[in-house]
């Protein structure tokens, strides 16, 4: 077994070897690079493998297989037997790698896509369009809670009324919705600047990770 301390020797090296990669590319950082896509790979299925298809396909479909026939009833009666076609539809993906048979990969694709689709559609519908105009419209309307909330109620409720009106396309942005439109585009400029902002302070706060590991378990500099 590997001591600690060669662990953390392990780890600093591909962390340096990836970092090396803000110089310019070289084979530190690909074989950095490739191992971490490779044990990523392995890792998650391992993970499918003993989280999904053990406890969900193989263990209860051979148990069904050889459970006895007088208590469960016949086989095609037995729901766990019928975990066999979700497993022959996910075997379908493997036709990817066959060029004669790459289209039957459009069968389990379009089933999937039609029931998250269809599954989804009303959550969908409730949490990010009537949740949303609720939520709008109650803090513009707020008038008890008076002071900065009401501000920002109306606010936001002005930035999602104009915003809508920026991809208004059935008629020409003239007038009164133009005015609107280019209101909507200053609250889509603000909402892109805050989206991104947040993106780049997660990747800072993942530099400062692998800064601090480096400074701390590496060399110590910090105690």
């Amino acid at each position: 077994m590997f001591s600690h301390d060669i662990w953390v020797w392990i780890a600093a090296v591909l962390t340096l070897a990836i970092f090396s990669f803000l110089y310019k590319e070289n084979p530190f950082y690909r074989f950095a690079e490739y191992l971490f896509v490779g044990m990523s790979a392995g890792y998650g299925l391992a993970r499918v493998w003993n989280n999904a298809l053990v406890p969900n396909f193989i263990n209860p479909f051979w148990a069904a297989l050889t459970a006895e026939r007088g208590a469960t009833g016949p086989l095609l009666a037995d729901p766990r037997f019928w975990l066999i076609v979700p497993a022959l539809l996910g075997l379908l993906y493997i036709c990817r790698f066959i060029p004669s048979l790459s289209h039957l990969i459009l069968v389990p694709i379009a089933i999937g896509l039609g029931l998250g689709s269809g599954m989804g559609l009303a959550a969908i519908i409730q949490t990010d369009i009537i949740k949303q105009m609720q939520s709008a419209i109650g803090d513009a309307s707020n008038v008890a809670a008076g002071g900065w909330p009401l501000v920002w109620g109306i606010v936001s409720l002005v930035g999602v009324l104009t915003t809508l009106s920026y991809f208004f396309f059935s008629r020409e942005h003239k007038g009164a919705l133009k005015y609107s439109a280019n209101i909507g585009i200053w609250f889509l400029m603000v909402g892109f600047g805050a989206s991104f902002g947040n993106t780049v302070m997660g990747r800072v706060s993942l530099l400062i990770g692998r800064v601090q590991f480096l400074l701390t378990d590496w060399i110590h500099v910090i105690r």
